[in-house]
Parts: structure tokens; C-alpha cells; sequence
């Protein structure tokens, strides 16, 4: 049986018409037509689906959409402001930091929360941020490379 949900997706509330358990993937990708997160596995162990809720990177596959209640969610497309890339999918092009690009939700999403939260990560929080976002095409070091690069142009930002 579906309910009228409301839910805020990249600045905009959105009424959309899903069970309460459906998972926020299906609403973001079939009500919305949002591309930006993607199906992966189907059970949070891929990274594919990631989204920001509120500032905090989550796999939405399994995620109820009658949890996210009123906290604002962040896809991939909500990143880009004013038809201006993000500095961390600015920073992934320059990189090339993709082949097939399946990852690349996740992997940016999750740079995102983790250069919001902390400015200036050490390796090891990158690498621990990252570390539920699978990458089969071996574009590891480019990634990395990636996230300090979105680092930089970040502080650029600010300066």
C-alpha cells in the first residue's frame, strides 16, 4: 500500500507516492529519475547507491524511505550548483579517476562527507572513508589522488 511521503532531495521537497518500507533508492531512481546513485548489489556492500543524509554519506538500497523523515537528502546531481561541478567531481575529472565509472557515485559522495567533515584528512581517513565503496576496474590510485586534489581545490575555495 503507498503513502504520500515528502521527502527534501537536492534542495527541493518532493511528494512521492511509495509503501513506507520501499527503499530510498527505488523512490530517488523511478519517482525522481534520478541517475546519480545507482543499483549495485543490493545490500549495502557496494557503495553504488550512496547519497548524503544530511552531511553523512549512506548506502540508500536498504535504506526505508519513511526513515529519512525530514532530513535533507544529497544526490549526486545535488552536488552541482548553479550548473558549476562540485570541486570533488571537478577534481575526479581531472584525476580521470574512473574506467567504467559504476563506482563514482559513491566514491564522490563519500569524498564529499568526508572533506565536509574533515578538511584536511589524513590517508588513512581517506582510505577508511572510501572503504565501502567498491572500485572493480583498479582506479584506486586515482582516486586517492582525487580526494587530495578535491582537498586542494576546496582550500582554494576558501582562500
Amino acid at each position: 500500500m503507498s503513502d504520500e511521503i515528502v521527502i527534501t532531495v537536492n534542495g527541493k521537497r518532493h511528494p512521492v507516492q511509495a509503501a513506507a518500507d520501499t527503499p530510498l533508492l527505488y523512490v530517488l531512481r523511478n519517482e525522481l529519475g534520478l541517475a546519480g546513485p545507482h543499483y549495485g548489489c543490493g545490500e549495502e556492500k557496494c557503495g553504488a547507491c550512496m547519497v548524503l543524509v544530511g552531511a553523512k554519506a549512506t548506502q540508500s538500497c536498504k535504506l526505508p524511505v519513511s526513515e529519512v523523515g525530514q532530513t535533507r537528502i544529497t544526490t549526486l546531481e545535488g552536488l552541482i550548483e548553479e550548473g558549476e561541478l562540485h570541486p570533488v567531481q571537478q577534481a575526479f575529472i581531472e584525476e580521470q579517476a574512473a574506467q567504467c565509472g559504476y563506482c563514482l557515485n559513491g566514491m564522490i559522495i563519500s569524498t564529499a562527507a568526508l572533506l565536509w567533515k574533515t578538511p584536511h584528512p589524513s590517508e588513512l581517513q581517506i582510505r577508511e572513508a572510501l572503504d565501502g565503496n567498491l572500485c572493480r576496474c583498479g582506479s584506486h590510485l586515482r582516486i586517492l589522488r582525487a580526494v587530495r586534489r578535491a582537498e586542494s581545490l576546496l582550500i582554494g575555495e576558501e582562500g
